[in-house]
């Protein structure tokens, strides 16, 4: 089992959420979250509001999936012809152990 994790901003959530329903998933995790960078100023994806708050509000999403699912729903994101290229991070955690309490 692999945990997938991906940054996006806040203005993305609602896509990524669509794309992944689409997938048929059966679970995945927001999280509201706020990046602070000292790098801000060279974004170009930032609104004006983001620039005058000093923060860029984002939002993660975490799924635990099988190693084949995670390969595939990364491929499938970075051809997307509405791309998130450039508008987000990733990345891939191995899962010892997974269950309900």
């Amino acid at each position: 089992m692999k945990k997938l994790s991906i940054v996006v901003h806040e203005s993305a959530q609602q896509q990524l959420a669509d794309f992944l329903r689409s997938q048929n998933l059966n679970t995945f995790m927001f999280s509201h979250i706020e990046e602070h960078s000292s790098q801000m100023e060279h974004d170009r994806f930032l609104s004006d509001r983001d620039k005058v708050v000093g923060y860029v509000p984002q939002v993660r999403m975490d799924a635990i999936l099988d190693a084949a699912e995670v390969k595939s729903i990364i491929q499938k994101l970075k051809n997307m012809q509405e791309s998130f290229r450039g508008k987000g991070i990733y990345w891939i955690c191995d899962v010892d152990e997974f269950g309900n309490l």
